[in-house]
């Protein structure tokens, strides 16, 4: 089963490469999956991951949704 907080995590991670963060927070990975951050809060609750709105996320940020989703290589799309 794909674990939502690992799934999180590795969005965590390329928010961070991509920023001058120091540390990204629930509203942040929210903006980015253009979400509210009052439904992120209740996917986030039922482990629900929103796959259309990661897709388009892996798709902008050229990222394979394999590791996002189950931690597969390649990480990036050529």
């Amino acid at each position: 089963m794909i674990d939502f907080q690992e799934v999180m995590q590795r969005m965590k991670e390329v928010i961070l490469s991509q920023s001058e963060k120091k540390k990204v927070l629930d509203r942040d990975i929210a903006d980015v999956l253009n979400l509210s951050p009052q439904y992120y809060a209740v996917i986030k609750k039922r482990n629900k991951i929103p796959y259309e709105n990661l897709a388009y996320f892996c798709q902008e940020h050229k990222i394979s949704m394999n590791w996002i989703l189950l931690k597969q290589k390649p990480e990036k799309i050529k």
